[in-house]
């Protein structure tokens, strides 16, 4: 399906706001996060398992509280709840520079995950209200970008910072979320949402679970989101493994770099000539097999070709689910629906941080490396085939609003 051509972009200083503080949360986040698994599993000797439960905890909780996020944005507007979500992290962060046993450590991800359960669903709905509709597949691009970008320089100051220690590298990560803070409340507008027949502050959250479709859409993504959280653990222990402690750097980096140079190209080329459907299916199925694949790779440049397969697929993903959430969305429950479509990353994300840390032991314990890799590849081939069943009417739909809002 060809598109015709668009207007150029000029961004406002609420989207450059925007475009920059998601480039300090991703940065932030990815300095810290995979030094978790290194720090915790490799330097201080725990179970993989343990330290994967405690990381799927968080994204548990940091999704299944953004559910209740995006609801509260359509009420409160997003800015409160963005600028509260940075402060509750900065406080996560810090405490984990300093937990010295599990508890510990467990506590200060919930309390990171309660920050990010509060900015996540309001960021994409205030993202949504700054920018027209036709300009939002692009604007949601740039999004991406910037978090890649932030992708890019997380891992590799964290890769440096982590001979001088975990706490000073989580101390850090914290610091980004106060400097996000400062700049949305110069940047972003309080935009006070439009008040609604239904008063009930959840009413949103009703519609978008009676929304069949969508309903199908959000849960079968929980499979894809299985797959791509395991680039904190499965993949980054399996790079440790073959080029130590210093290889997230370059892991972290070939995926987000990739990213940042094909994304908006690659972006732009399947929306003006396939269907989200397609798209959508096959970049999963390449999130799959190079998962796969990555069980057979004996060096570390032969698990960096897979990676690169791998960010091939999860590059589409992010940009066409937050556009097509934004069109599916009635006037007025943006937020609720974002909120909502955050149940496929909390799931997803909690089973597979979980999931992969047991299949990794459980591999070694066997002496059977391929498990986890095989495992994962069979979930990505399942999510694909209901991914196609999920989205056989989504085209349709997305055509109607788009047609409904020129």
């Amino acid at each position: 399906m060809s598109a015709p051509a668009a207007a150029p972009l000029r961004l406002s200083p609420a989207q450059l706001g925007l475009i920059g503080v998601t480039f300090l949360m991703w940065g932030g986040f990815f300095l810290v996060v995979p030094l978790i698994t290194v720090h915790f599993v490799d330097g201080l000797g725990w179970a993989a398992a343990s330290v994967g439960l405690v990381l799927g905890l968080r994204q548990l909780t940091q999704q299944g509280l953004t559910v209740f996020g995006g609801a509260w944005a359509d009420r409160l507007g997003p800015k409160p709840l963005i600028l509260a979500g940075c402060l509750i992290r900065t406080l996560g962060f810090a405490w984990m520079a300093f937990a010295g046993s599990l508890p510990e450590l467990l506590a200060a991800s919930l309390l990171a995950g309660v920050g990010g359960g509060l900015f996540d669903a309001p960021k994409s709905a205030a993202i949504t209200a700054v920018t027209p509709p036709e300009f939002r597949a692009r604007m949601f691009s740039l999004i991406s970008i910037a978090g890649n970008l932030g992708m890019v320089t997380g891992p590799l100051l964290g890769a440096w910072l982590i001979t001088l220690g975990f706490q000073r590298a989580a101390l850090i990560a914290s610091s980004a979320y106060i400097f996000a803070l400062v700049v949305l409340a110069l940047t972003l507008p309080h935009m006070r949402p439009a008040p609604r027949g239904d008063a009930r502050a959840l009413a949103g959250l009703a519609v978008a679970l009676h929304d069949r479709a969508f309903r199908r859409f959000t849960f079968v993504l929980c499979g894809y989101f299985l797959l791509s959280t395991q680039l904190n653990v499965a993949v980054t222990l399996k790079a440790v493994e073959l080029a130590g402690p210093g290889a997230t750097g370059p892991l972290y980096g070939l995926s987000a770099g990739l990213a940042v140079a094909l994304q908006y190209p690659l972006l732009r080329l399947a929306e003006r000539h396939l269907r989200a459907r397609v798209v959508l299916v096959t970049a999963v199925l390449s999130v799959a097999v190079s998962l796969g694949l990555m069980g057979l790779a004996v060096t570390f440049g032969q698990l960096l070709a897979c990676v690169a397969l791998y960010s091939l697929g999860t590059m589409l993903v992010y940009p066409m689910q937050q556009t097509l959430t934004s069109r599916l969305a009635p006037e007025g429950l943006t937020g609720s629906y974002f909120g909502f479509s955050a149940i496929s990353l909390g799931l997803g994300g909690a089973v597979g941080n979980f999931l992969g840390g047991l299949l990794i032991d459980a591999g070694r314990r066997l002496d059977f490396t391929l498990l986890p890799w095989l495992t994962l590849l069979a979930i990505g081939l399942l999510t694909a085939l209901g991914l196609r069943w999920a989205l056989r009417d989504m085209p349709t739909r997305e055509e109607a609003q788009a047609a409904a809002g020129d």
